[in-house]
């Protein structure tokens, strides 16, 4: 199976556990489109009542142009299953988040939610994080002097640009750096220091945080949990 095959296989999956009268994260990504359509479906299809979560605004468009009941976080109180893709995923279940730059509105999801769910494909399964660059999103206001600071740490920033090399933007209109690992030997660790910077809004580390992940692989979707 091509890779699109394979995300549109664990967003199948992933809907199946979704229950009526939930309220659901809707995570970001390209996974996360399929497993949206397929949730969608089933709200057209059963009846199926529920609540949305987005953690994009490209996510809530897209939700509510299926029929999807999409709310505001502060608008209610707990989130009983947040599905959500990821960058990369460490054999120890924690993992990489932010290659959309949506990684900030994620993680509050995804800290106000009973249960979070993760979707990927088989290739972001790795045994150590870091090949995939960390996002920090950093607010523009001295953000040179950010970026200065971490090559000084040592940890070869770059800010996120697009095709014409303009600045990246987050739904908050701040900026992305990527830090560019290779490895990482101590999220944990990482994660304080990062926590410390000023400037820094959100690191894309997500520590123990995910319950269940779904991989598609090609005998099909194997669910792993924690």
């Amino acid at each position: 199976m091509e890779q699109n095959e394979l995300k549109q296989l664990v967003g199948n999956e992933a809907v199946k556990y979704v229950e009526d009268g939930m309220i659901v994260g809707l995570g970001s990504g390209s996974t996360v489109r399929y497993m949206v359509d397929a949730l969608g479906k089933r709200v057209a299809d059963e009846g199926l009542h529920i609540t949305a979560v987005a953690t994009s605004n490209f996510t809530a468009n897209q939700a509510q142009s299926l029929g999807i009941t999409v709310k505001d976080i502060d608008e209610i109180d707990q989130i009983d299953l947040t599905i959500d893709g990821a960058d990369e995923i460490s054999d120890d279940f924690q993992g990489i988040k932010g290659g959309g730059a949506a990684h900030l509105w994620e993680k509050i999801v995804a800290i106000n939610s009973k249960k979070n769910m993760w979707i990927v494909d088989e290739s972001k399964l790795v045994h150590q994080l870091g090949a995939f660059p960390l996002p920090l999103e950093v607010i523009p206001f001295g953000s040179t002097h950010v970026l200065a600071k971490l090559e000084q740490m040592g940890y070869h920033p770059s800010f996120r640009k697009d095709d014409n090399q303009q600045y990246v933007l987050t739904d908050e209109k701040n900026y992305i750096i990527d830090l560019h690992l290779g490895t990482i030997d101590d999220p944990f660790a990482l994660a304080k220091v990062l926590n410390g910077i000023v400037g820094v809004v959100e690191h894309g580390l997500f520590l123990n945080v995910v319950d269940t992940v779904i991989v598609g692989t090609q005998n099909g979707p194997k669910a792993l949990n924690k």
